[in-house]
This record gives structure tokens, C-alpha cells and sequence, in this order.
């Protein structure tokens, strides 16, 4: 049995993210509006997958709580989980230095984060070192 949820204060929305301001501004988006988003579970931290935001994109995210992509190939945001139900939760989302990728800290809810059905979309190993 899970715990209950916390408590959420007057006027708060359920799942919102606490945000820095400051650092929304320091996003550097690329030419075509949008910057890379790493989505990472936070207990194994293991990287689940990548996809794109647009300002859009992140202000859904952090006011949600559930991750939300623009489709560069369909022109559309989506919120991943909607049609498939492997949900991600929201626990933490960084800036890197140079502001041109997103670390998003997810908990990652049903089967899978690849469309494929895979836990992970980087299940295809290309080499390894020798132990």
C-alpha cells in the first residue's frame, strides 16, 4: 500500500512542480524552439528516454507534474502516458550548465517508457568495453 498524498496547500495544483523562475529564462532554446529533455527514473536513475520541449512543453510539465513533449515529426505536444498509461510522475527537473538540455527526475508508472513496450528506449547496446 502506497502513501497518501501530501496535503496541498490553498490554491496549489495537485502535482505542480516548485519553480525557479530565474532559470526558466536561462532555457536556451535552439533555432527551431526547442531543447533537449533527458528523462531519468530517480530511484534507479536509470535514463529512460530522450524527447523535446518547447516553452510550451516545460510550462505543462512543470504545472502538471507529468512530463510533456512537443512532436517534432506530428507538430503536436503530447503528455506521455496518456494513450498508453506508462505515466511519468515529475519529482525534479535541472538546467545544465550551459542551459541547453533539460534532466528531467521522473517516477515512471506502468509497463514501460519506450513506445516499444521496453522499460528503457536505450535497450540496443552498440559496444562495451572490455572488463
Amino acid at each position: 500500500m502506497s502513501a497518501p498524498d501530501p496535503p496541498v496547500a490553498a490554491g496549489a495544483v495537485p502535482g505542480a512542480l516548485d519553480v525557479d523562475e530565474s532559470l526558466l529564462d536561462a532555457v536556451a532554446y535552439g533555432p527551431d524552439g526547442l531543447v533537449v529533455g533527458i528523462v531519468q527514473e530517480i530511484g534507479t536513475r536509470e535514463v529512460l528516454m530522450v524527447a523535446y520541449l518547447d516553452r510550451e512543453a516545460l510550462r505543462r510539465t512543470l504545472a502538471s507534474g507529468r512530463t510533456w513533449f512537443y512532436s517534432r515529426s506530428r507538430q503536436q505536444y503530447w503528455c506521455k502516458g496518456e494513450t498508453s498509461g506508462n505515466r511519468q510522475l515529475v519529482r525534479r527537473v535541472h538546467l545544465d550548465c550551459d542551459g541547453d538540455a533539460l534532466l528531467i527526475e521522473v517516477t515512471q508508472e506502468g509497463a514501460g517508457a519506450c513506445h516499444t513496450g521496453a522499460p528503457t528506449c536505450f535497450f540496443r547496446r552498440i559496444g562495451a568495453a572490455a572488463p
